[in-house]
């Protein structure tokens, strides 16, 4: 029984470890992080292999960038694109930079404007990003909240059953002293 109990704690304290990571993962991808910092998802595999599809990039916005830089950009309302700068230039007093993603033939068709630019990758995770895309998804926020609650009612039911079982076998106790 007591190796029983050591299992349940270890999974116990796994899944919630793991369930805090994922809800941190989710919120810093939707909110903005203390320092300017901000994750995204890559959703291709055009910065493979540097970034593999499906990794989580952590971006901090910079005052100007580089040639080898990897940057984070929207365009045209799309979703953001992760690449890397290959040239700098300025156009109208504005720093544009031209992209292209490690695993693309032919760079990206239009500059990016500095104002378009989220941010420079500092950071990768791989594969992190599919578990923050699935989060996002209504099976995935049912799994934050569903699992985590299911495991903290099943673990409050059986510390009442432990204390239960106590005072039943104190008031037995009790009983059989009496005469």
């Amino acid at each position: 029984m007591k190796i029983f109990k050591i299992i349940f704690n270890t999974f116990y304290w796994l899944i919630i470890f793991s369930l805090v990571v994922i809800a941190a993962s989710t919120a810093f991808s939707a909110l903005k992080i203390p320092g300017g910092l901000k994750m995204l998802v890559v959703q291709s595999g055009s910065m493979e292999p540097t970034i593999k599809t499906g990794s989580a990039v952590l971006i901090k916005k910079q005052d100007t960038y580089s040639i080898g830089d990897v940057i984070s950009f929207v365009e045209g309302g799309k979703d953001s694109t992760t690449h890397r700068v290959t040239k700098t230039a300025t156009i109208n007093n504005k720093e544009v930079f031209n992209t292209k993603g490690d695993a693309n033939q032919a760079g990206d068709r239009e500059a990016i404007s500095i104002d378009n630019v989220l941010g420079k990758t500092v950071f990768t995770v791989p594969y992190l990003g599919y578990i923050v895309a699935f989060t996002k998804t209504q099976k995935g926020f049912i799994f934050l909240i569903v699992v985590p609650a299911v495991i903290i009612i099943f673990s409050e039911i059986l510390n009442i059953k432990k204390q239960v079982l106590g005072l039943i076998e104190r008031k037995k106790e009790k009983t059989a002293a009496v005469p």
